[in-house]
């Protein structure tokens, strides 16, 4: 079994520590039970607490720098990702229901910003897109985890994961600070930024994004940094 390189994906501080990640593939990714049945919100409820009635588009964010939870390091980069076989891995300890509802919300090959999150410089490092939907998260069940939740039983998982696959790199990397400057000027223009969910919810490791907020953050990489 390769070394788990993971950290949580439930709530993480923007800029601070605090739980939000994914680690690698493992087989008890392959081995864990089928797809929560009866236990998925409806696709749009999810999605209403954010303010939006659906989503193809969405923010990961994963921690690229090491750093031990109970022992384990938790450090997974878009470049562990690339490295990956079939550059494929499973985004598992997500431990916010809120973060976990929006996993169950994701469709086959819809499209995540991968972003690097607590570290020296946070922001947008790359695309990925979802190569399986919504199904147990096993380290729920593992009690050597750093997130084992004894509550949850396997005939009634509380926590799921998703898997994603590397799509590409952006061409430049996008910063938070120049996102959040993007942001503030939105507010008070009204701009596609305005309501981003990485200012209005920011400790949500996993958040949806808009059409006009996905095109607008592609269009930065075109773009001389502001």
């Amino acid at each position: 079994m390769p070394r788990p390189r993971k950290r949580l994906a439930g709530v993480s501080g923007q800029d601070k520590k605090g739980p939000a990640g994914k680690r690698i593939k493992t087989k008890n990714a392959n081995e864990a039970s089928a797809k929560v049945e009866n236990s998925s919100p409806p696709r749009t409820s999810a999605l209403k607490r954010c303010g939006k009635s659906s989503s193809s588009y969405w923010l990961m964010k994963s921690e690229p720098e090491s750093r031990l939870e109970k022992g384990v390091d938790v450090k997974f980069s878009i470049e562990d990702l690339k490295a990956e076989p079939k550059q494929t891995a499973c985004w598992d300890g997500v431990r916010n229901y809120q973060a976990r509802n929006f996993l169950r919300a994701m469709k086959l090959e819809e499209e995540a910003f991968f972003y690097h999150s607590n570290c020296k410089e946070p922001g947008i490092a790359g695309i990925v897109k979802i190569v399986k939907e919504a199904y147990p998260d096993h380290t729920q069940f593992e009690k050597n985890s750093p997130y084992y939740d004894p509550s949850s039983k396997k005939d009634n998982p509380k926590w799921s994961m998703v898997d994603v696959q590397f799509v590409r790199m952006m061409k430049r990397f996008l910063p938070l600070a120049e996102l959040k400057t993007h942001h503030l000027t939105h507010k008070a223009t009204g701009g596609p930024l305005k309501n981003m969910a990485l200012f209005t919810l920011q400790r949500l490791s996993v958040q949806p994004l808009t059409q006009e907020e996905f095109d607008f953050i592609l269009s930065l990489e075109e773009k001389e940094p502001s």
